[in-house]
């Protein structure tokens, strides 16, 4: 018990993250968020590397890179514009950003090989946070 103790008290506590600043104009920003969350509202949950592939099809000017996009993405969900779920299917984890109102369309992120397992959403707090 004396040990678990000192254990706990070596550990240092996760800092605190201090809130997004975009460097963006505020008008390019609103005109970014605007098309990434219309992308995400009609094609439903999207992974990030799906979301990137929509916003290349549309030809956003103002997103320079996939880094900038997830930065946005990062940002509109401290702003709960958007939120973030975690997809469980079998031993695979997919994460899967959502608006707040879009009714989850869940996709399995691999076929399993038994066609009677289903995948449900799994609440955030189990999953880790993602990448």
């Amino acid at each position: 018990m004396f040990g678990s103790m000192i254990r706990y008290f070596s550990t240092k506590p996760k800092p605190k993250m201090k809130p997004i600043e975009l460097k963006t104009p505020p008008e390019q920003t609103q005109t970014i968020t605007r098309v990434i969350f219309d992308i995400l509202k009609e094609h439903g949950p999207l992974t990030i590397g799906d979301t990137w592939e929509r916003l290349k099809e549309v030809g956003l000017r103002g997103l320079t890179s996939k880094r900038h996009m997830k930065i946005v993405l990062r940002w509109m969900r401290e702003r709960q514009k958007l939120r973030l779920i975690c997809n469980h299917v079998g031993p695979h984890k997919q994460f899967l950003y959502t608006t707040w109102f879009t009714k989850s369309n869940m996709r399995q992120a691999r076929p399993v090989n038994n066609s009677s397992t289903t995948s449900s959403p799994v609440n955030n707090s189990s999953c880790p946070k993602s990448p």
